[in-house]
């Protein structure tokens, strides 16, 4: 082990230049390095660093040995090179050799004879048959039949290590132990919420309101990659583009960015989620042959695999993107089809496109200046889900007859120590699935290894307009998703907690509001964690508002005016579970303890919008896919989990989510007094309210007060209230509290709305519209079960792939 710091000397002035030109190091290592191993006595080995002498140091002296009439004695010796250390424990006798081989060396180099780069660079110095013989063996092994096994457990692998002898085995177990008693104390212990990772002070962190910014600053972020990029979602598209309008050719297109940076050296790994085709028609198979033709460079895994592992039910939900291990962007955003839009939420996009042809690599390119949504990316998926994905630039909805479905989302960005931990989680995944799927196991797919947290602060990049936040990583994984032997549901148990102790409100967007355990059918706590915290508000007599927004319809492909499709109904079914309808719901709930009075603490409602589309009007909700909870404008949750047993319980879906708590404050108002909140919840908060409430177009709404009366009522309730009447009298839409069964839905449909009877009464009407925020229809078919008809194939699956 020591022979091969052959060059830990200082060489005599008379040697020349010429005679050490093999010395190929260089003055610093790239983390890039541990993609290009080589062996140590490979003459390509660039061991060394430049000017950069090996130093020696004595710490301690053990005597190691049972028998008392022998002295045995072991030294530990720091060797230093550069700016890496090694402990050395060895006996005396071997560093003895050592440096007569050395002192051999040297002498050798002195004699001006010419020598191959064979024999400068071979570790044996030309030793004796004896010597090369003992060298040969662990100076303390007993037999070659002899092993000592020491075995390493973590909580999700094992490493078993082979010596030669006890001896030697317990030198490296105590080894082993000091090193991360000293330096691994923050992975030794369970962290608040059960979280595998701790929380990390002084955090650049950057909120985003839907996919236009997010998805620009990720392209930017990847520009400026040096080493390596990690990205995981459930959903990738290879042919989006992450800057709109497209006025620079396929520049920002996802994978043309991915192809330039992996030939500038850039090692480029993707995780996708394997789905199980039949159920899903996302063609993760096409998104892995796309990206893995650009370049060698970049790789591709899919998990799971559904026979092997047996897990159909279950899904890889993350949203991750991480540059260098320093960069780490985080939530609901998926680098796919639908994901790009701003706070307008557009309907329609039939501007101008223009394909150009270009010379130099012979692919088509887009450029269309008033066009947003190109081929696949312009969709509406409950009218009608993706086909033919391998076709991404050919509309599969007609866009001059049918609206698209605009599409809401919140998503993040962390820095340092942060996006260590995100990081360290994709490692991890990664490293499990090259482990459980045979066709990863060869030397193409490497291991990945995480980056120290100590040289965390030292960002290269750093992404603009961010705010210091108290930040800690939170997931849900377990064995199938992680390889982790216990699951871990610290998600579930942020939400839990931050709802108890939140004081004055809670802001909610979910894509999905299935809670209130039963213990037979739903399991996580949340809405009852909401139910408790208005019920202690109503008993303390003070003020507390739950708002909880949430998609006026699931997103899955239906015809609602027809009763919808199974799958939309079963999820409608669990929704409405939770809202209002049974013993477990929040509102039925909160009636047997204050009746109608639990108005004033919680409003559910959801998002719709209007257009012209050539020449008549057009309605459609907006899909909120957001899963974000802010909390008394000083502590915020954003990630990929879902409000449901799927997302929350650990053992099922797999996800990643970011509880952020303010450092800096900014003075603000609660309940018509000062208070002083978080800059980036109060930001964020601002933000979401403005753009649903329409604030951004009339100055007059002020949201500034999130509690009080005059806000909730005259503001939140109001424009809800308002919006929602006027989309029921001009487009006479789905879904309806005015339709409670399916008599009256057909009654209701068969009426139909000023947009075609007066579509001038109906423009004056929409005019009055502000924003996007509409009540939920509670009462929305409330005399029917929702539930699966026995027969279809959504009644043939487990209840558990709907909660």
């Amino acid at each position: 082990m020591i022979v091969r710091h052959k060059l830990e000397l200082a060489f005599p002035e008379g040697i020349p230049q010429s005679a050490l030109s093999f010395l190929t190091g260089v003055s610093r290592i790239p983390f890039s390095a541990v993609y290009r191993t080589v062996g140590f006595k490979e003459t390509e080995a660039q061991v060394y660093l430049n000017a950069a002498p090996v130093t020696a140091k004595i710490l301690d002296v053990e005597r190691f040995t049972r028998a008392p009439d022998r002295f045995n004695m072991s030294k530990h010796r720091s060797l230093k090179h550069g700016n890496f250390t090694w402990i050395v424990k060895r006996k005396e006798k071997h560093f003895m050799d050592l440096h007569r081989e050395l002192v051999r060396y040297k002498t050798l180099m002195r004699i001006p004879l010419k020598r191959t780069e064979s024999e400068i660079t071979d570790c044996s110095f030309n030793m004796s048959s004896k010597k090369k013989k003992r060298k040969e063996y662990s100076p303390y092994s007993k037999s070659k039949t002899i092993c000592v096994y020491l075995c390493v457990y973590v909580f999700c692998r094992k490493l078993v290590l082979k010596f030669t002898s006890y001896r030697h085995a317990r030198w490296w177990g105590q080894a082993i132990e000091s090193f991360v008693r000293k330096h691994g104390k923050a992975f030794l212990r369970t962290h608040r919420f059960g979280s595998f990772f701790r929380e990390e002070e002084n955090i650049p962190s950057k909120w985003y309101v839907n996919g236009k910014t997010y998805m620009e600053d990720v392209a930017n972020a990847l520009e400026e990659a040096k080493e390596e990029i990690f990205i995981t979602d459930w959903w990738l598209s290879p042919e989006i583009f992450l800057k709109r309008p497209v006025v620079e050719g396929n520049r920002w297109r996802l994978d043309w960015i991915l192809k330039r940076k992996a030939r500038q050296g850039v090692r480029i790994f993707v995780m996708l989620y394997k789905e199980v085709e039949l159920a899903l028609g996302i063609n993760s198979e096409y998104s892995k042959r796309t990206l893995m033709r650009l370049h060698p460079d970049i790789k591709v895994m899919r998990h799971p695999d559904h026979v092997s592992s047996s897990v159909y039910l279950w899904a890889h939900h993350e949203k991750i993107v991480v540059i260098d291990q320093s960069v780490a962007f985080v939530g609901g955003i998926d680098l796919a089809y639908g994901r790009w839009d701003d706070r307008e939420h557009r309907l329609t996009d039939v501007g101008s496109v223009t394909r150009l042809h270009s010379l130099q690599t012979g692919v088509g390119e887009l450029m269309g200046n008033t066009r947003f949504w190109h081929g696949k990316d312009y969709c509406n998926f409950v009218y009608k889900d993706w086909v033919q994905l391998d076709k991404p630039f050919d509309d599969f909805i007609d866009r001059y007859t049918t609206p698209r479905m605009p599409w809401h989302d919140i998503s993040s960005v962390v820095h340092g120590k942060a996006a260590r931990d995100v990081a360290r989680h994709f490692i991890q995944r990664w490293n499990f699935t090259k482990i459980m799927k045979p066709k990863y196991r060869s030397l193409t797919y490497p291991f990945l290894l995480p980056k120290s947290h100590s040289t965390a602060n030292d960002l290269k990049y750093q992404v603009p307009d961010c705010v210091q936040t108290k930040v800690q990583v939170l997931r849900s994984a377990a064995d199938w998703s992680a390889g982790i032997k216990h699951h871990e549901e610290s998600i579930h148990n942020a939400y839990i907690q931050v709802i108890a102790k939140s004081k004055h409100f809670i802001y909610i967007e979910n894509q999905f509001f299935i809670s209130c355990a039963d213990n037979k059918h739903v399991y996580n706590k949340i809405g009852d964690a909401i139910i408790e915290r208005i019920i202690r508000a109503h008993k303390e007599k003070k003020l507390f508002r739950v708002y909880v927004v949430t998609p006026l319809l699931p997103g899955f492909e239906g015809d609602i005016s027809t009763g919808g499709g199974s799958a939309l109904q079963a999820v409608m079914h669990f929704n409405y579970r939770t809202m209002n309808r049974g013993e477990y719901s929040i509102i039925a709930q909160l009636k047997k303890e204050m009746d109608d009075q639990w108005m004033n603490y919680i409003s559910i409602c959801g998002l719709r919008t209007h257009a012209e589309l050539e020449g008549r009007l057009v309605t459609e909700l907006i899909y909120v896919h957001s899963k974000l909870l802010i909390a008394d404008d000083n502590t915020v949750i954003i990630g990929s989990a879902n409000i449901n047993d799927r997302s929350m319980l650990g053992k099922r879906d797999s996800e990643v989510a970011v509880i952020f708590e303010d450092s800096e404050t900014t003075p603000s108002v609660m309940d018509g007094q000062e208070y002083q909140a978080g800059k980036f919840a109060l930001q964020l908060r601002l933000e979401c309210f403005k753009t649903i409430l329409g604030a951004f177009n009339d100055p007059t709404i002020d949201v500034s007060d999130p509690i009080s009366n005059g806000f909730y009522k005259d503001v939140w309730m109001s424009i809800s209230g308002r919006n929602a009447t006027i989309y029921d009298k001009v487009f006479r839409c789905l879904p309806s509290s005015l339709v409670r069964n399916k008599q009256e839905l057909m009654s209701f449909q068969s009426k139909p709305g000023l947009d075609k009877e007066n579509p001038v009464k109906a423009q004056e009407l929409l005019e009055k519209i502000r924003g996007f925020l509409v009540q939920f229809p509670l009462e929305f078919l409330s005399e029917e079960n929702l539930m699966p008809s026995v027969g279809t194939k959504e009644a043939m699956v487990p209840t558990e792939i709907w909660t």
